[in-house]
């Protein structure tokens, strides 16, 4: 098995291709179109894709599509596998919005430790503007 910095070039390119697909169609809000572009990219990832870095930022940004679409059942699953990956647990980002799946899912306490989490990644400025009603959930279930 390869190491991850072993990827082959070429499919690290399609696999990159794949995701500038994605961002393009979020900063369209084209959230479909997204999911099947990174889908696409995430497919292309090897076994064990927990090996490879690629699949933290991928399974990301699918997630995080996956989020913006409304479909907080599939934005939970991505978010969540993309915490066996190389360098996802701590990152601020990824628990704010696997923090918000389940809020959005109704649970509360997973909701709370990853929202918690993502606080103390990076404190307030982590919530911004559209992302007010989860600190208010924060600050109504921990003394901040």
């Amino acid at each position: 098995m390869k190491k991850q910095d072993e990827m082959d070039d070429a499919l690290y390119q399609e696999i990159m291709q794949y995701c500038e697909e994605g961002d393009t169609a979020v900063e369209e809000d084209e959230y479909d179109s997204a999911i099947h572009a990174f889908q696409q990219a995430f497919d292309l990832i090897p076994e064990p894709y927990q090996d490879w870095e690629a699949s933290t930022w991928v399974l990301f940004s699918l997630g995080e599509a996956q989020f913006f679409n409304e479909d907080y059942i599939a934005a939970k699953e991505s978010l969540t596998a993309v915490m066996h990956c190389p360098n996802a647990i701590g990152n601020p980002l990824i628990h704010l919005r696997l923090g918000q799946a389940q809020y959005e899912l109704g649970n509360f306490s997973k909701a709370k430790d990853e929202l918690m989490r993502a606080y103390m990644g990076q404190g307030e400025e982590i919530f911004d503007g559209e992302d007010e009603k989860y600190f208010n959930f924060l600050k109504q279930e921990v003394d901040l």
